[in-house]
């Protein structure tokens, strides 16, 4: 599983963050920076909330 985020959309809200701190920050420039690029399988479901609470749909996950 591979974690992407669109830096065009990122507005910086941070949801992702309340989600998935474990893979997620904010940076300097308020977009969302990924800690990991291949979380663990076992944060899954934290990634999946992830996305539904980005609210500009800037966070896709893709299969390996």
């Amino acid at each position: 599983m591979k974690v992407v985020v669109d830096l065009q959309l990122c507005e910086g809200n941070a949801r992702c963050v309340e989600a998935a701190p474990e893979v997620f920050e904010v940076g300097d420039d308020d977009k969302a920076r990924l800690l990991t690029g291949s979380p663990a399988e076992s944060l899954r479901d934290k990634l999946k909330l992830a996305v539904r609470m980005c609210p500009r749909q800037a966070i896709a996950l893709k299969e390996d």
